[in-house]
């Protein structure tokens, strides 16, 4: 009787120790899946809600900014709804470009609606598809600005721009244009090749996605962001 109970004791045992292994497997491949879920949302909210890395694919801002540097936006700002103040760096979605001179009948630039939810999501959240550009805060919500022999005031004080290093477009004119409330006014600092808000019109708060502080890339430029001199000069 022993005999027998050891004999089928040892024929169960195998198909247990399957069945756990099974059972262990599939406990680790939901684990897996669970760890990486976890990571992607918290990627996502650190992106969107607290920072993250951006490229500046552009010259409009040289020679504070060249092609290629690699920044750290802060987008707390977005987040808790802060301000923005005068000379800041900030990074927004691309308006529609018409070729409209800014002016104080066409203030506002113009931006394509996002039908769908699910297009809403992937655009407004993910931010797949978004085409973004960095410019610097010249005017706040209410304020006059004005712009002529290629000098810039701001109610009516002449601004001291050094970032610009004297790349001024003296061609260019505004008068007494104020920023509509909710709107902030953004010009590139290599003015004669910037495509901004003299252009497209003024930028609603909610399209500015974050402030741009620190330079992470290349070596020499590493450290808080700082006025420039052209190299030819």
């Amino acid at each position: 009787m022993e005999e027998k109970d050891i004999r089928i004791e040892n024929e169960v045992t195998p198909k247990k120790e399957r069945k756990n292994k099974k059972y262990n497997v599939e406990n680790e491949v939901l684990e897996w899946i669970f760890s990486i879920a976890i990571a992607l949302v918290l990627a996502f909210f650190i992106k969107y809600f607290v920072g993250t890395f951006t490229t500046v694919r552009q010259v409009s801002m040289y020679p504070t900014l060249e092609n290629s540097q690699k920044l750290w936006l802060n987008r707390t700002i977005r987040t808790f709804g802060a301000n923005y103040k005068r000379g800041d760096i900030a990074t927004f979605e691309a308006p529609r470009v018409e070729n409209i001179y800014v002016s104080n009948e066409s203030p506002k630039a113009v931006y394509d609606k996002v039908e769908g939810i699910d297009k809403q999501f992937i655009h407004g959240l993910l931010e797949f598809g978004k085409i973004s550009l960095i410019k610097r805060v010249i005017g706040l919500p209410g304020d006059k600005i004005e712009i002529k022999n290629g000098n810039v005031y701001v109610n009516g004080e002449l601004q001291k721009e050094k970032y610009i290093n004297g790349n001024r477009t003296d061609s260019y004119k505004l008068t007494n244009f104020v920023v509509p409330e909710g709107y902030y006014f953004l010009m590139g600092d290599n003015r004669a090749k910037s495509s901004d808000c003299r252009e497209f019109g003024c930028i609603p708060k909610e399209k500015l996605e974050g402030k741009a502080v620190v330079s992470v890339w290349p070596l020499d430029r590493i450290g808080q962001i700082k006025e420039r001199k052209a190299e030819n000069e």
